[in-house]
């Protein structure tokens, strides 16, 4: 599988998108992309993505094994609706603070040292917060699992973009697919696995602890090895100096109007998304579905991810403008809340598939991220105000959709809220989706003496 995946991209003879997302020094650092490896180059190359897979896997069973079980956990803890909303609230504003930190910390202590500590800090949090005793000290061990998963987002399409310049759909496909099987994998697993172990919501939450432990063994022998596999700013696969130093000054992000289109995307699928994760699971729960059900059906909401995104990042490289794309994953959005809203019961599969489909606007924005930006230190940048603004956009939602269920007395208005905001997400996506770079964006607005 892999070796199709290294000759996938260079077979489709796509030199507009490699133009526009390789540089020559990019092609020098990167990985070795066809024919035979070998030596630590190759033994680097093959840890990087074992690391890769493991990260993604654990970027969301800490978000949705608690939506599985939040209803327990609110009475264990005795929290409200409205206080239930803020903690669904906690992950965006985790990755809005913490994740603009990830290009700095890069910087100084290589990419991969930081991902390593990501997921030490993931394993500590998911240890700590079932047994905290109160619910600020659950939210406060929650957001040291949170900041580990937040700069491992910001950091992943940044190591994609360095190792694999030639094959970034492939394998932002990869990286979103063991993603999307993380998160449901949690979401099916977790009721059954708290049951298992004698029905306690605290086991049943820190289990996902040892899948993020896991995580942080692929990436100790990279730090060792400093010819290329410690994947700092300024370490090429091969050894020799990269060009981030040279790069980075020249850049600012906040010019582009790409960028900015990106970000309030990102936003407003984020949104959706851990909407979906913290409430999805309790809306069929109130219309009548049994609690293990609910569960499953969330599982079958994030596993649709899983197929999906190796696809859509494949398909979105090969097209001239990823809009169309936007706006089919939002119409399956406007369908499937159009659902929970009249039939949340005997539909309710049907819904969760829809709703699937549609939170793959995550490896969408991804790709487009790899795809909007010539280098490597601008897809860092980029990464960062993308996902981190994004995030910041998208705090006020399950906050906002616990507050309307509380005091609504029901799930209709919180739906319609849902449904509204995928409007201005379609259309943001065409402007994402359009063929810019953001290094040209910045440049043109530079301030300076113009020449002609």
């Amino acid at each position: 599988m892999m070796g199709d995946m290294v000759s996938e991209e260079t077979r489709t003879g796509e030199t507009r998108t490699e133009t526009r997302t390789t540089s020559p020094q990019a092609i020098r650092g990167s990985a070795p992309t066809a024919g035979p490896a070998s030596g630590p180059r190759a033994w680097a190359t093959r840890l990087v993505v074992v690391g890769i897979v493991l990260t993604a896997l654990n970027l969301r069973p800490a978000i949705t094994s608690l939506g599985a079980l939040l209803e327990e956990v609110r009475d264990g803890l005795g929290m409200s609706g409205s206080v239930a909303g803020l903690l669904t609230s906690v992950p965006p504003l985790c990755f809005a603070v913490f994740g603009v930190m990830a290009p700095r910390l890069a910087r100084r202590f290589g990419t991969g040292a930081v991902v390593c500590a990501g997921m030490a800090a993931i394993t500590a949090g998911l240890l700590i917060r079932p047994y905290a005793g109160s619910t600020g000290a659950f939210v406060a061990a929650s957001a040291l699992a949170l900041m580990g998963i937040a700069v491992s987002n910001v950091l992943m399409p940044v190591i994609v973009k360095r190792w694999f310049p030639d094959r970034v759909g492939s394998m932002t496909g990869l990286y979103s697919m063991a993603l999307a099987l993380g998160t449901a994998t949690a979401a099916a697993a977790t009721v059954p696995v708290t049951d298992a172990l004698g029905g306690g919501w605290q086991s049943g939450l820190a289990v996902w602890a040892a899948l993020s432990a896991a995580a942080v063994l692929p990436w100790l022998p990279l730090l060792r090895d400093r010819r290329g596999a410690a994947l700092g700013p300024d370490t090429a696969p091969d050894g020799r100096p990269g060009p981030t130093r040279e790069e980075a000054p020249a850049l600012r992000i906040t010019r582009s109007r790409t960028a900015w289109a990106l970000a309030v995307f990102f936003g407003l699928q984020a949104t959706a998304a851990y909407i979906t994760m913290g409430w999805m699971a309790q809306i069929f729960r109130d219309a009548g579905v049994p609690a293990g059900t609910a569960g499953l059906l969330l599982a079958i909401t994030m596993v649709m991810g899983v197929p999906l995104a190796f696809v859509i990042p494949r398909v979105a490289t090969r097209l001239p403008h990823q809009g169309p794309i936007a706006l089919a994953l939002g119409v399956c959005g406007l369908a499937g809340y159009a659902g929970l809203y009249f039939a949340p019961a005997s539909g309710a599969w049907l819904w969760a598939v829809l709703l699937g489909i549609s939170n793959c606007a995550f490896p969408l924005a991804l790709t487009m991220v790899g795809m909007r930006a010539r280098t490597g230190a601008g897809v860092a940048q980029l990464s960062a105000f993308a996902q981190s603004t994004g995030y910041l956009i998208s705090i006020p939602g399950p906050l906002l959709v616990g507050v309307l269920y509380q005091h609504s007395g029901g799930w209709g208005v919180p739906i319609a809220l849902m449904a509204a905001l995928m409007i201005p997400q379609m259309a943001v996506g065409v402007l994402a989706g359009r063929n810019r770079i953001v290094e040209d964006e910045a440049a043109l607005r530079l301030p300076g003496p113009r020449t002609r």
